[in-house]
């Protein structure tokens, strides 16, 4: 099965997702826009449309659809538009881009029972919208963070990302899906 998600930087989203058993591969890439076989330079510019995104196929068996959403709920803040940390623009907005209407099921009841709980204290913006095309992201972005672990971004923004959710996730996704 595959899953699609928008929460800021798809190297982070790739980096975090990697490291979850049941994950077979990621591949960043750009969904949500109107511009056919976006480049980098052009979703960069946030005039596309498209967000930057992880297309991931997991094993449901292994890591069913329910814990992918926890851990895209909690590694980037669904309450920021258009914004995660440092990265601005329509391009690292929050979003679910769901592949059947089961996800988009699972994804409204998941985000409805986080509003209700208040555990964000903010309103989500996440937008659950259907996926109409994904376009896999230049070589070069693939596999980012493993092969770039040296570079300043790396080091201070996913690097922490990858921490909390390892951290986070030993205890509550038991070790069975966190590797």
């Amino acid at each position: 099965m595959q899953a699609t998600f928008a929460n800021g930087c798809f190297w982070c989203t790739e980096a975090i997702f990697t490291r979850v058993d049941g994950i077979k591969s990621t591949i960043p890439g750009y969904s949500g826009g109107t511009i056919e076989n976006p480049s980098y330079e052009q979703v960069c510019t946030g005039t596309t449309g498209h967000a930057e995104v992880a297309q991931i196929e997991f094993d449901p068996i292994v890591i069913p659809f329910e814990k992918l959403l926890d851990i895209f709920w909690h590694t980037h803040d669904p309450t920021t538009l258009n914004r995660q940390g440092n990265d601005v623009g329509t391009q690292y907005r929050s979003a679910i881009f769901y592949h059947n209407e089961e996800q988009k099921q699972i994804a409204e009841k998941s985000k409805k029972r986080l509003e209700e709980s208040h555990v964000f204290g903010d309103p989500i913006v996440t937008e659950i919208v259907p996926l109409i095309k994904f376009y896999a992201a230049e070589d070069y972005h693939k596999k980012y963070y493993d092969l770039n672990k040296d570079v300043p971004y790396c080091k201070f923004v996913i690097e922490p990302k990858i921490g909390k959710m390892l951290k986070q996730y030993r205890n509550e996704l038991k070790t069975e899906y966190v590797n």
